[in-house]
């Protein structure tokens, strides 16, 4: 996404820190930026979530993969470059993630905000 970014980063073993791995990449990345640029990179307002055990990861990896065709970016989930893992292939996520949008009729109703996992100032 041009103007933000989602992460689905999971722990592989029992005493993975995740929060804290996101914090240090999400604080690497923003000093690597405000060298370059001499600009802030996260904005405030955004939020991190935390999934749990309850939560459907199918919904959440969809929304991932379905948000550039949401955005107008590509027509088809499967053609947006920045889609990716280092585990899976695109094909994988989408099978666990069931139909993606550019199989269905694409829309969004009048008002619906997409809400971002974190943001940047582009």
């Amino acid at each position: 996404m041009p103007d933000h970014v989602h992460t689905l980063l999971e722990g592989t073993t029992d005493d993975a820190d995740v929060l804290e791995t996101f914090r240090v990449w999400k604080q690497t990345v923003g000093h690597a930026w405000k060298r370059r640029t001499q600009a802030p990179l996260w904005q405030t307002g955004f939020y991190d979530r935390v999934l749990r055990e309850s939560d459907d990861t199918r919904a959440v990896v969809r929304y991932l993969l379905n948000n550039p065709v949401r955005a107008g970016l590509v027509k088809d989930a499967a053609d947006y470059e920045w889609s990716g893992s280092s585990q899976y292939t695109f094909e994988e996520l989408a099978e666990h993630a069931g139909r993606l949008e550019s199989e269905l009729v694409i829309g969004r109703p009048k008002g619906l905000q997409l809400r971002t996992a974190a943001t940047w100032q582009a």
